[in-house]
């Protein structure tokens, strides 16, 4: 062993016991990097060596504390019961739990104290205040976090750290500032501080932030309104398209269309806005209840590298294969196991015993005692198995943010590179919203007097990572940003489902397989806030029986943490992140196989 490996394998050990020690649990199972384990009792660090500066070793202390601290402070059965509903709500919950136990160890530990003040001052200086422009760039998430750092840690705010807290101090002073007293005598009793912080985040109007700026702004919100209203009007074809899509409660899929992904990809919001060519499927399509969309008006679908510039993409790549490191044993071998099967089938297979083909050299013997033999033949088959496409579609929500988006882009990009060699085209795609609390469509709907019901009430965004033609080695330094800092947000799995299913029902290929990769159910707070609060999952239930009932797309999808069985037919549930490449290979191995067998029975 090298100095660096006894370095390393020191370090391991030091922060291995500081954990024990701190946590109080000696019988702690600590590993680091990739590998999941079936014990309960057990805990996974990060891979030490992906760590290349000084800051990444704070940052892993920080980390490991702030775990231990979770298990020594954090009752499980009292956090559930007092955790609000709302995936939002819940984020910001587990924020304030977090902040609660770490503030809880760095009373009595001055150095847990130190690393994790230098861990979350760390973030900030990454941070270029250039990339913070409005509101959308500062998740209520990172603003809230801070909020309540500033007041416990007594951390410095930067420039940066104060512009991120500017777009949303009002509305923390006006629902928190007053109760911040209080939440500093319960830190030692978490069943009322979670009780406390719980009502807090339940009476946040999320609406109300900036409420001054936003009278500011009215004058010219309105002119700009008045102005869009006017363009609409001179454009009838698409005023009548948008109010279609309000009224018709049929699904409208994309019909056979001139652009192929690889040349049009780009032309991304004409797909949503410009001249689509639709189709009804006759009284089989109609949905049961109405799913409508109050404007599309701001909704995208952009291709990665249009998200941000060329030099934070390859620094999103270099981090994601820094990660990659930890898990690429563990994935690869899964991966090569799926292409040893896949090429396996793709081996020439023959039929024998045929009037007509190639002489059979296997009966030559036959041949030579009886030349007119009719059965001395072998023909090869075809190979049906190259025709495939696979499209992965990738919740990009919130929830999904740290180890289970990591995951999931180092599965595509893996899987990609598999198939791809086996001559099976792949599309990675994701999907989110531009915006917290609804956006722009948020902002129109107030201005027109709230009208009832309006339906979907946010600004998608669909994001094409990978397009089916494009080789993975162009497309490979687009998959980091799904780590991007601020892309994830809320998820609408219907209409991103519609979309993928839009794409792949085009391609010539004659198998189609889409796989779905979520953590859960469809999540929009500002939709749910004025629609029944089933009405996403009602819309997805009802896409996806649609797809499964009326095409030839098959659909497997992998839910992360939770059950989304009683969405799709075929699906599985995983515990943790970590598993997902195991799944993904083995299903997409196992919808092989059964293509296999039916073709040759």
């Amino acid at each position: 062993m090298d100095e660096k490996e006894l370095l390393k394998e020191r370090f391991k050990s030091a922060v291995s016991s500081t954990v024990k020690a701190i946590s109080g649990n000696f019988e702690l199972d600590i590993k680091f990097g990739s590998g999941t384990s079936s014990k309960e009792n057990s805990l996974n660090l990060p891979e030490i060596a992906s760590l290349k500066k000084m800051q990444d070793f704070t940052n892993l202390r920080a980390f490991a504390d702030s775990e231990a601290l979770k298990i020594k402070y954090t009752n499980k059965k009292i956090y559930v019961d007092n955790e609000p509903s709302g995936a939002m709500s819940k984020a910001l919950y587990a924020i304030a739990e977090k902040i609660r136990y770490e503030k809880l160890g760095s009373d009595k530990l001055k150095g847990v104290k130190n690393n994790i003040v230098q861990c979350y001052e760390n973030k900030f200086k990454n941070k270029k205040i250039d990339e913070i422009k409005t509101e959308s760039d500062v998740p209520i998430t990172d603003a809230f976090e801070l909020y309540l750092r500033s007041h416990f840690f007594k951390i410095k705010q930067g420039p940066v750290a104060k512009k991120v807290l500017s777009y949303w101090k009002d509305l923390f002073d006006k629902n928190l500032k007053q109760k911040l007293k209080e939440l500093d005598k319960l830190v030692e009793n978490q069943s009322k501080f979670s009780q406390l912080i719980s009502d807090i985040i339940n009476n946040l109007d999320f609406e109300d932030q900036n409420s001054r700026e936003k009278e500011q702004k009215q004058e010219s919100i309105d002119e700009d309104s008045s102005q869009s209203e006017q363009s609409e009007s001179e454009n009838s074809f698409s005023q009548k398209q948008e109010q279609e899509q309000n009224d018709d409660p049929t699904f409208r899929i994309y019909e056979n269309s001139s652009e192929t992904s690889s040349e049009n990809d780009g032309e991304n919001q004409k797909e949503f806005e410009g001249d689509q060519s639709l189709y009804r499927d006759n009284k089989k399509n109609m949905l049961k209840e109405k799913y409508k969309v109050f404007t599309n008006k701001y909704d995208e679908i952009r291709e990665a590298e249009e998200l941000d510039d060329e030099e934070e993409i390859l620094r999103l790549r270099k981090s994601l294969d820094q990660q990659l490191t930890s898990l690429q044993s563990l994935v690869t071998k899964l991966a090569n196991k799926l292409q040893r099967q896949l090429l396996a089938k793709q081996n020439r297979s023959w039929e024998f015993d045929l009037e007509e083909g190639m002489l059979d050299s296997s009966k030559l013997s036959r041949v030579i005692i009886d030349p007119f033999h009719p059965l001395s033949y072998k023909m090869e088959k075809e190979i049906e198995f190259k025709d495939t496409i696979v499209t992965l579609l990738i919740d990009n929500s919130g929830s999904m943010r740290g180890r289970p988006i990591s995951v999931a882009a180092i599965c595509a990009d893996i899987l990609s590179r598999t198939l791809e060699r086996c001559s099976v085209k792949v599309e990675i795609l994701g999907f989110t919203t531009k915006n917290w609390k609804g956006g722009k469509s948020r902002e129109k709907w107030n201005l027109e007097n709230k009208p009832s019901n309006p339906g979907r009430l946010n600004d998608l965004r669909h994001i094409i990572y990978k397009s089916a033609d494009k080789p993975w080695r162009q497309s490979k330094k687009n998959l980091g940003l799904m780590l991007k800092e601020g892309l994830l947000k809320e998820n609408i799995d219907g209409e991103a489902l519609l979309w993928a299913f839009k794409r792949i029902a085009i391609r010539k290929e004659e198998r189609k397989i889409l796989m779905v990769i979520s953590d859960g159910a469809p999540v929009d707070d500002s939709t749910l806030s004025v629609n029944s609060g089933d009405y996403l999952e009602k819309h997805l239930k009802q896409t996806v029986k649609w797809i499964e009932e009326n095409s030839n797309v098959e659909i497997l999808a992998v839910g992360i943490g939770h059950d989304v069985t009683r969405y799709y037919k075929k699906a599985i549930k995983i515990a943790d992140a970590q598993e997902l490449g195991d799944v993904m290979i083995n299903q997409l191995s196992k919808l092989f196989s059964e293509k296999n067998n039916k073709t040759t029975h």
